[in-house]
């Protein structure tokens, strides 16, 4: 199994982009699956089963961090991506807060960017794009040369990771994120959360780094279940 963690402000093009690198690994005879993380609303999973033919799904995150939940319902996922015997499982994340990452170790870290969000938002994103493993730009047809290398400019001094430029709408500049993907290697048990979530009060925000509910306590959810109470 291999995973893709696409994040990214709202708005930015993640399914966009996943769609089109999605079919692309279809056609090549990759075997897909893929999992919408959001936090009342979305029908994305309905697009990619239809439009693709692959198993897919959705998760509400409700009252929860979408970057939460991901950690907490991705365990199940895997399990469940195994079982369709999918190469790939997608997971797009609403990416709501912007000082959380939901990337795991061992797997595909995209942050997707739009270029028309202002010339600064690559300063404000935090660990979402310093711990990501590859910048996909977006829009890039909708703003000006300079304004564009001033976004690049910002964006590498914030992370020093490969940045791909796109017009997503129109599937333009989308074959070095499909190398990207192919490339990714499997994943190694136990999955573990990439970096120190920030502090709060849940056992993620303190610190605790590993995949699936069943290792933390307090408000905490499954793939297939509603919001529930696990104590210490």
């Amino acid at each position: 199994m291999r995973a893709v963690i696409c994040a990214g402000p709202p708005t930015s093009g993640k399914t966009t982009v996943l769609r089109h690198a999605a079919r692309k690994l279809a056609e090549r005879g990759r075997r897909l699956a893929y999992l919408k993380i959001d936090v009342q609303y979305c029908d994305e999973d309905e697009l990619f089963a239809r439009e693709l033919g692959i198993p897919a799904r959705k998760v509400y995150s409700g009252d929860l961090c979408p970057d939460h939940c991901s950690v907490l319902v991705l365990g199940d996922a895997l399990a469940w991506a195994a079982r369709e015997s999918a190469e790939f499982l997608l997971v797009e994340t609403a990416g709501l807060c912007l000082r959380c990452a939901p990337y795991i170790e061992g797997g595909l870290g995209v942050i997707v960017l739009e270029a028309t969000s202002g010339m600064n938002l690559p300063r404000k994103i935090g660990a979402m794009l310093t711990l990501a493993d590859l910048a996909v730009v977006t829009k890039i047809d909708l703003v000006s040369q300079a304004e564009k290398e001033v976004f690049r400019a910002n964006l590498l001094d914030a992370a020093d990771i490969p940045v791909i430029e796109t017009d997503a709408l129109h599937g333009i500049n989308l074959e070095p994120v499909v190398r990207r993907i192919e490339a990714t290697p499997e994943l190694v048990e136990p999955s573990r959360l990439r970096g120190s979530p920030p502090m709060s009060v849940c056992t993620i925000c303190a610190g605790k780094k590993e995949i699936g509910w069943e290792h933390h306590y307090g408000v905490v959810r499954a793939l297939d279940s509603d919001l529930f109470y696990r104590g210490q």
